[in-house]
């Protein structure tokens, strides 16, 4: 039986999200087992604090040493319970002694899946900025569109603000959707990836306006979950 190890805290709320879905995801296909799974929770603080500061090395060493950790407890593969800190995915995967699973490549395999050719990105500023997410949807033949500039600061500010501190607001939530359809009006948007793992527990439908709301969270435990169970 494989042992998964998570890097959490990336933040604390969707990390409880996370292992309450691998719980439910494992018992439903092993008749009430449980799986076995290593948490780390890594600090935020420092990590948002490099990121900021673009320091992107220390990121790397730091996240590298808190998954030697787990490979030490005894995890066989492991996976970063966040979107953002995919922007390293890369340097890690070299650096690893363990196998990751990567929530940007399961979100490429599930809007395959669907059939969709053009998606919209929400995330924190890092994740719509960066180029990890484009990378991989490119090399599949999927158009990946964004917000404006305006738009990517106040998800942002809002995603910093409030969901990492809990705070989930109907204003926030109506004023998200509204760029969701903004970006469907402008770019053709056909589902959109809700990149940061707090986004689904603020926009909580599968569904607006005809575009599938793809919850990431739910999309990686599934891929973790069928690696479990390999």
């Amino acid at each position: 039986m494989k042992t998964l190890g998570l890097i959490g805290g990336i933040g604390p709320e969707s990390t409880i999200d996370y292992y309450r879905l691998l719980i439910n995801g494992y018992r439903e296909k092993m008749g009430g087992t449980s799986p076995p799974v290593i948490i780390n929770s890594v600090d935020l603080k420092r990590l948002l604090a490099w990121m900021n500061a673009d320091e992107m090395s220390k990121v790397v060493d730091y996240l590298s040493a808190e998954i030697v950790r787990l490979h030490k407890a005894g995890a066989d593969f492991g996976a970063l319970a966040s979107n953002t800190p995919h922007i390293v995915f890369t340097e890690l995967q070299e650096r690893s002694p363990l196998p990751l699973i990567s929530i940007v490549e399961a979100a490429c395999e599930r809007v395959q899946e669907l059939g969709l050719k053009t998606v919209a990105l929400l995330g924190t500023r890092f994740t719509m900025r960066a180029r990890f997410y484009p990378a991989v949807f490119e090399k599949a033949g999927i158009k990946l569109v964004v917000p404006l500039p305006e738009e990517q600061e106040y998800i942002h500010e809002k995603y910093m603000g409030e969901l990492l501190n809990n705070k989930f607001l109907p204003e926030t939530r109506e004023r998200i959707l509204q760029i969701a359809d903004e970006l469907k009006h402008r770019q053709g948007s056909e589902g959109v990836i809700l990149g940061g793992t707090e986004l689904p527990l603020l926009l909580r439908d599968e569904q607006h306006n005809g575009m599938p709301l793809l919850d990431t969270s739910n999309i990686h435990v599934d891929r973790l979950v069928r690696e479990l169970l390999q």
